[in-house]
């Protein structure tokens, strides 16, 4: 990217990245009321945006937060972000809000949402990662908000505090009938018998990219992984749009890394 602070779009403007932008009523800060998308940047271009696109609209739908922006607009905000940094490979962060509001929790009809684009680069991957499984936090697989990219990841943000207690790098969380969902920063994809598996989203699993184009192609397949399965993993992957990494160790049972999905899919 350029010289930091470089560029972020806000509500239509390409404004300097240390310019103040935050309303303290927004309701996006104050109740994280709102959704995100992480976006990834190849040589140049924004990957997926249909897909990220298509997902948002799903998460507003399921808050009632209007998007007075289309496609083609986000499109065009995306690239003038991308090219405002000088950004080839990394990616962007889109965050809605419900914006300014009165207090209280319900939302009101004259909110006008805030929609904020920024830039990042890509630190180096550690692959092979060390994972433990969460003991502190499960998934809730029944709540709708688990099927969306809400801005409150505060369960995520415990267990992997949970892992870094741990010295390892991730942490996966179970559903509260003990089968696998996800990890705290992607998708799962474990290798039994031959075959990939990623857990269904009914399990707790997040609608991610990856996982949905990883499934497209065939490569994996969904299951129900029940926690047992991890200590006879043939492999064992975390993926999201950024990166896949393939995971050596969960708790102390280590894991196979000569098989893997090494990079992702398209």
């Amino acid at each position: 990217m350029a010289d930091q602070p470089g560029v972020f779009w806000l509500n239509g403007a390409l404004l300097a990245g240390d310019a103040s932008c935050i309303d303290p009523s927004d309701r996006g800060l104050l109740l994280g009321d709102g959704l995100f998308e992480t976006i990834a940047v190849r040589r140049g271009q924004a990957r997926d945006v249909q897909r990220h696109f298509a997902r948002l609209q799903q998460g507003c739908a399921l808050l009632r937060l209007r998007l007075p922006w289309d496609l083609a607009a986000v499109e065009r905000a995306l690239d003038e972000v991308a090219v405002g940094n000088g950004l080839l490979e990394g990616g962007l962060r889109l965050t809605l809000t419900r914006g300014p509001a009165p207090r209280g929790l319900l939302p009101t009809a004259a909110a006008r949402p805030t929609l904020m684009i920024t830039g990042f680069c890509l630190s180096p991957v550690a692959s092979p990662v060390r994972v433990i499984v969460s003991t502190q936090i499960r998934r809730d697989a029944a709540s709708p908000l688990s099927r969306i990219k809400s801005l409150n990841y505060l369960p995520n943000i415990l267990a992997r505090l949970e892992a870094e207690d741990a010295k390892v790098d991730d942490a996966i969380l179970l559903n509260q009938a003990g089968f696998v969902a996800e990890a705290t920063t992607g998708n799962i994809f474990l290798k039994r018998r031959g075959k990939w598996l990623t857990p269904f989203v009914s399990d707790g699993a997040l609608p991610g990219i990856c996982r949905e184009k990883f499934l497209e192609s065939g490569q994996v397949e969904e299951a129900r992984i029940h926690a047992a399965w991890l200590s006879s993993a043939e492999a064992f992957c975390i993926g999201n749009v950024l990166s896949v990494r393939a995971v050596s160790q969960i708790g102390p049972i280590a894991v196979p890394t000569t098989d893997y999905l090494r990079t992702g899919p398209g």
